[in-house]
C-alpha cells in the first residue's frame, strides 16, 4: 500500500477510536471518587451526622375548649375550681390549672389602668384635642389601631404576653376589648379592629394556642377571616346575642352572665349547647362578701 494511502487509513481509524473513547467517557457512570462532567447535576451525599431535611410539615391543630363543659371566670383572681369544672378563664398573670382547659385573658385593645406608663405614649388614641380617650367604664385608655405600624407594634407587646401565657401551659387566648372602636370617638374602625386581631390570632396559632374573640357579636360572622376559634360572651344571654355566636362557632361559646335573668335566658335558650356561667361583676374569689357562682 502506497505510504500516503497508509497514514490516511492510520488518520481515520485514528479518529475512530478517539470518537470511541469520547462516548465512553460521556456515558460511564460517575464514581463517588469522581466528580461527574461539568453541567452534570449532582446530588451532595449526607454529611456525617446529618440526615437530609424532612420536608415541613403544618404543627399540630389547637385544641378547642370542650363542648357543653363545666366553666369558671376567674379574672378577679385565681382559686381551686369547683368538682365539674372543665375550663377555667385566668388573667395572664396567674397560673394555669394541671388536667383542665386553660384560657389566658389578656387586655389587647386597651390599657390596664396601672400599665399605662407601660406604653408608648404614641400608641394610646388621642382625640383632635390631643387628650386620651379612655374607656370610663374601666378607667382604660384605647390602643391607636389606626396604622399598620402601630398595630405591628401593639401586636408586638401583645404577642409577648402569649408567648407567656403558652409558657405557662394555657391552651388559649382570651383578647378583650375587640369593641374598643365602639368607644373610640369614631376614631377606629371595625376593619382596624379584625386586622390588629388577625395579627395576634396568627401568632397563637404559632404557638398552638386557640384564639377566642371576645364579645362585638357584630364581628362574628368574620371570625374564620380573622382566624378566631372560639367565643367568649358577656351577657348574651340577656341581650339576646347568644344564636349570633352559636351560629358563627358551631356551640364552642363560653358566657358568662351577671344576673339571674341572664342566666335564665341563657340556660333556657342553650343551657344544653353551651358552657354558661353566673359571677358576680367583679369576678372575685370565694372568701370575699360579693363572690357569686351559678350554672344552669
Amino acid at each position: 500500500m502506497p505510504a500516503r494511502a497508509r497514514r490516511l487509513l492510520l488518520a481515520l481509524l485514528g479518529g475512530v477510536l478517539l470518537l470511541a473513547g469520547l462516548a465512553y467517557l460521556l456515558n460511564r457512570p460517575s464514581t463517588p471518587d469522581e466528580p461527574a462532567a461539568a453541567g452534570t447535576p449532582t446530588a451532595s451525599p449526607p454529611t456525617a451526622g446529618t440526615s437530609s431535611p424532612a420536608p415541613t410539615s403544618p404543627g399540630p391543630p389547637v385544641r378547642l375548649p370542650p363542648l357543653h363543659a363545666g366553666f369558671d371566670y376567674q379574672l378577679g383572681g385565681p382559686y381551686p375550681p369547683a368538682a365539674g369544672v372543665e375550663i377555667v378563664v385566668r388573667d395572664r398573670t396567674a397560673p394555669a390549672v394541671n388536667g383542665l382547659y386553660n384560657v389566658c385573658y389578656v387586655n389587647a385593645f386597651q390599657a390596664q389602668p396601672d400599665e399605662q406608663d407601660q406604653w408608648d405614649q404614641d400608641l394610646l388614641l388621642k382625640d383632635k384635642a390631643g387628650k386620651t380617650v379612655i374607656d370610663e367604664d374601666w378607667d382604660e385608655p384605647l390602643l391607636d389601631l389606626r396604622t399598620a405600624g402601630k398595630r405591628q407594634r401593639i401586636a408586638t407587646k401583645v404577642n409577648g404576653w402569649i408567648d407567656g401565657c403558652a409558657a405557662s401551659g394555657y391552651q388559649a387566648i382570651e383578647p378583650d376589648n375587640y369593641d374598643s372602636y365602639t368607644r373610640s370617638k369614631n376614631l377606629l374602625t371595625a376593619d382596624q379592629a379584625k386586622e390588629f386581631l388577625t395579627l395576634l390570632a396568627t401568632h397563637a396559632h404559632q404557638r398552638n394556642l386557640a384564639i377566642g374573640q371576645k364579645n362585638t357579636a357584630d364581628l362574628a360572622a368574620d371570625r374564620k377571616s380573622v382566624g378566631l376559634d372560639f367565643a367568649v360572651s358577656e351577657e348574651c344571654g340577656q341581650y339576646d346575642e347568644c344564636a349570633a355566636y352559636a351560629d358563627a362557632f358551631g356551640n364552642h361559646v363560653l358566657v358568662i352572665e351577671y344576673t339571674a335573668a341572664g342566666l335564665r335566658k341563657a340556660c333556657d335558650a342553650f343551657g344544653n349547647k353551651l358552657s354558661i356561667v353566673r359571677r358576680d361583676l367583679d369576678v372575685t374569689p370565694p372568701g370575699t362578701p360579693d363572690h357569686l357562682r351559678e350554672t344552669c
